[in-house]
């Protein structure tokens, strides 16, 4: 079976993803398990690859099909929507369309299963919203785009695997959206992405302190909306536990005993996830119809443009779109 064509977006190209993407590109294991192509600004990418003073050269190409996949050179579906001289590390509009655009083609090339999978460097939400797009991050326009209803946002690094119940909104806003029914469609969305090793062992998380204990912490939200979630899916032979306190159970996974932790809000699950490593960290889209992995960190606009940025987190990222890819693969073959 052939390898996977990886769709990598720019992202924010102030931002520091023309450099990781650049670094990662230099790894030749790469190429022994899939078939990079960067979706962007060649011209951006040279002058990222002059920043870093590395030789692999650029191919622009304006059509998919022109790709030869030759490890030797980089190769870039040219958008060109960058201003030359476009300085990094500063916000704009400009780099705010330009990070859509990118995006918005991969999409497209996903649906139409020209590529395997996406791979996305950080785009800037404050450079979005500037160029007048209103969303909260990658994930919204992902699932705009593929006309999914829903999805879950996912992280996965070397001790933790964590999935979101709710994301990009105000902690009061998270807590009024937490229903039984989202938490068990979390729990099964988690769920089904690490069915390839076997039934996985998932903890949930509580709200509150201690989660609620009995009560005496907050207003019964535990009991409300989270407990009935944990009993359907157990009743269904699943392995999940909880509503457990937060501080234990990221304890416990990531000491091994869990393979899934099912975080209520977003800080609740990022905070522990990259005290543990974020530069091994890889951000995932669950529920959508396409493979998408992320780097787990931002457009970094402290240290773009200087050759500092760190490639670890696209380089886990594109190993890990390459498996959920093989595991989709394999899935189709047995359902058929």
């Amino acid at each position: 079976m052939s390898l996977p064509i990886i769709g990598i977006t720019m992202g924010d190209p102030a931002g520091v993803g023309p450099e990781v993407i650049i670094k990662a590109l230099e790894h030749r294991s790469l190429y022994k398990i899939c078939r990079p192509l960067v979706i962007g600004d060649a011209k951006r990418l040279e002058v990222a690859s002059g920043i870093l003073k590395l030789s692999k050269p650029i191919r622009s190409m304006s059509r998919l099909e022109e790709a030869r996949f030759d490890e030797s050179e980089i190769e870039c579906l040219d958008l060109a929507p960058v201003p030359e001289k476009t300085p990094f590390g500063q916000l704009s509009a400009v780099c705010g369309e330009a990070a859509f655009r990118f995006l918005e083609r991969a999409i497209h090339l996903a649906v139409q299963v020209s590529i395997d999978a996406i791979c996305t460097a950080p785009l800037n939400k404050e450079a979005l919203h500037l160029a007048g797009h209103h969303y909260p991050g990658h994930t919204e326009i992902l699932a705009e785009l593929t006309g999914t209803r829903e999805v879950s946002l996912m992280l996965v690094g070397p001790k933790l695997k964590i999935i979101h119940v709710t994301a990009h909104v105000g902690l009061a806003e998270a807590i009024r959206r937490i229903d039984t029914a989202l938490v068990e469609r979390t729990i099964a969305r988690g769920r089904e992405m690490l069915l390839g090793d076997g039934e996985p062992r998932i903890g949930v998380c509580g709200i509150n302190p201690h989660a609620g204990e009995n009560g005496i912490f907050g207003e019964g939200e535990e009991e409300e909306k989270i407990s009935p979630a944990i009993e359907k899916c157990k009743k269904k032979g699943w392995l999940v536990q909880g509503p457990l306190p937060a501080d234990t159970l990221f304890y416990l996974a990531a000491s091994g005993r869990f393979d899934l932790v099912v975080a209520m809000y977003h800080d609740q699950g990022h905070g522990p996830f990259k005290v543990l490593g974020i530069e091994d960290g890889v951000n995932v889209t669950a529920g959508l119809p396409i493979v998408r992995t992320s780097v787990d960190h931002g457009t970094a606009f402290d240290i773009a443009g200087t050759g500092k940025a760190d490639e670890r987190s696209m380089l886990a990222a594109l190993r890990l779109a390459t498996e959920l890819v093989k595991v989709r693969r394999e899935k189709v073959k047995s359902d058929r």
